[in-house]
C-alpha cells in the first residue's frame, strides 16, 4: 500500500477526482505569447525558452490529434489502463479566438482515453468571451486552467518582462473559479534577489486566493535566454538540490492546507540547461522530499 503523503499531492486528488491513474500529454498548439509578438513587447520573460519543457512528441508541426496520439502511445507501453489529460502548455493557450480554442481543445478531447484538459496560460489572456466558453466546456469534461503567476511581487515581475501584475493574476484566479473550473498557477523559487523570507510571503499571499492547485519550481537559467546574458556576465545565487528541498519543506508548511501541489521542480534538457545542474529526475527529488518531510515530521500548512 502506498504511503501516504505530507502534503496534499495532485496524483492522489486525480485519482480520487476521476476514478483512475492519469497522465498529461503535453501539446504545442502552435500559439503565440503577447509577450512576444510585440502587442505587449518582444522576446518575451527573461527566463523563457519554450523548448526547454516540450517533450520530443511534440515538435515538427504535428496536429494536435497527432501529438496526443503518440503521446499516449509512449505512455501506453509501459501503462495499459492509463487515461489521459491533453495538457496545452508551450506558450499562451487562451491566446487565440474563440472559435480558434474551439477547434483545438475539441480535436484533443475527441482522442480516445482522453478524459479531460488543462489549459496553460496568462492572467492577462482570458477574455470573458473565452471564460464563458470554458465554462460551458467544463460541464462536459475534466479541465484546469492553469496561470503562469511566477511572482506575487510587481517589482520582480517587472524585472523578468512578465508584462503583467499579481493583482491581474488574482483577477484571472477569481473569474475563472467564479465559474467552477479547477484553477492552478505556477510560480518560480529564486528569481534574481530573492530570499527565503521572499518565498514565504509568495505563498502566504497565494493563500488569501481561490487557487486549487499550486506548481512550484526552481529557477533554471536556460541556454540562449536574457536571464543566461544576465547570469554569465555576473553570476548570481541558484539553489542546490538540499538546499532547495529545504526551501520547499519550509513553504509547505506556510501553504493552505486544502491546496492540491502539483510539481516541486521543473526539468530542462541537460543540453539547455546552464544552472543550477542537478543530475536528478523528478522522481528521485520528489523520493528525497518525502524522506526529508517524513523525518522532520513536516506536514502541510501546520504554519
Amino acid at each position: 500500500m502506498e504511503e501516504a503523503k505530507h502534503y496534499n499531492d495532485f496524483s492522489t486528488w486525480l485519482r480520487h477526482v476521476l476514478g483512475c491513474k492519469v497522465q498529461k500529454i503535453s501539446i504545442d498548439a502552435g500559439f503565440s505569447c503577447p509577450n512576444r509578438d510585440g502587442t505587449l513587447a518582444t522576446g518575451g520573460c527573461i527566463f523563457c525558452d519554450n523548448k526547454a519543457f516540450s517533450p520530443a512528441y511534440c515538435r515538427g508541426g504535428k496536429s494536435v490529434k497527432r501529438q496526443m496520439e503518440d503521446g499516449i502511445s509512449f505512455f501506453k507501453r509501459k501503462y495499459k489502463d492509463m487515461k489521459y489529460l491533453a495538457y496545452f502548455q508551450a506558450f499562451t493557450n487562451t491566446y487565440a479566438s474563440v472559435e480558434r480554442l474551439k477547434c483545438l481543445y475539441e480535436e484533443a478531447l475527441d482522442v480516445e482515453d482522453v478524459v479531460g484538459i488543462v489549459i496553460g496560460t496568462r492572467p492577462d489572456c482570458v477574455s470573458d468571451e473565452i471564460l464563458d466558453y470554458l465554462e460551458q466546456l467544463n460541464r462536459q469534461t475534466f479541465m484546469i486552467v492553469e496561470y503562469g503567476i511566477e511572482s506575487t511581487n510587481n517589482q520582480m515581475l517587472k524585472r523578468i518582462n512578465r508584462g503583467h501584475t499579481y493583482e491581474c493574476s488574482v483577477r484571472a484566479i477569481e473569474r475563472t473559479r467564479e465559474r467552477g473550473i479547477y484553477v492552478g498557477g505556477h510560480v518560480i523559487l529564486g528569481l534574481p534577489g530573492m530570499t527565503e523570507t521572499d518565498c514565504i510571503r509568495e505563498v502566504e499571499r497565494l493563500n488569501k486566493t481561490s487557487l486549487d492547485i499550486l506548481k512550484l519550481h526552481q529557477l533554471q537559467v536556460v541556454k540562449d535566454t536574457r536571464l543566461a546574458e544576465e547570469y554569465l556576465e555576473k553570476p548570481f545565487k541558484v539553489y542546490g538540490v538540499e538546499e532547495y528541498i529545504t526551501l520547499v519543506a519550509t513553504l509547505i508548511q506556510h501553504i493552505r492546507p486544502d491546496i492540491i501541489l502539483d510539481r516541486f521542480i521543473s526539468q530542462s534538457p541537460a543540453e539547455m540547461l546552464i544552472a543550477p545542474k542537478w543530475g536528478i529526475k523528478n522522481y528521485e527529488f520528489a523520493n528525497a522530499l518525502d524522506n526529508y518531510l517524513a523525518k522532520n515530521n513536516i506536514y502541510q500548512g501546520v504554519k
